[in-house]
């Protein structure tokens, strides 16, 4: 199991493919995935790169956190575990 990556205030234009391309420069991605609203489908300007190495993913962190991406300064740390949500209610 690689290292999750939290990417956050990504340009609302950005896709999987570029959030991969843009960590695939530190090493193996796994996944990357823009997050999306339910129901509009446009994008919540977050999502999560996951890397195979720690080491990997730990430069990353350190070379992308506060960088540019078209004119947004991106927030980049590990990705910290989801909270398990309650049920849903009908």
């Amino acid at each position: 199991m690689g290292k999750s990556i939290y990417v956050g205030n990504l340009p609302f234009v950005t896709t999987p493919e570029e959030l991969r391309e843009l960590f695939e420069s530190y090493g193996e991605v796994i996944s990357a995935k823009v997050i999306t609203d339910r129901d509009t489908g446009r994008s919540r300007g977050f999502g999560f790169v996951e890397m195979e190495s720690d080491s990997d993913a730990n430069a990353a962190i350190a070379e992308l956190n506060g960088s540019q991406l078209q004119g947004r300064a991106l927030r980049v740390n590990e990705a910290l575990p989801r909270d398990p949500r309650p049920p849903r209610r009908y």
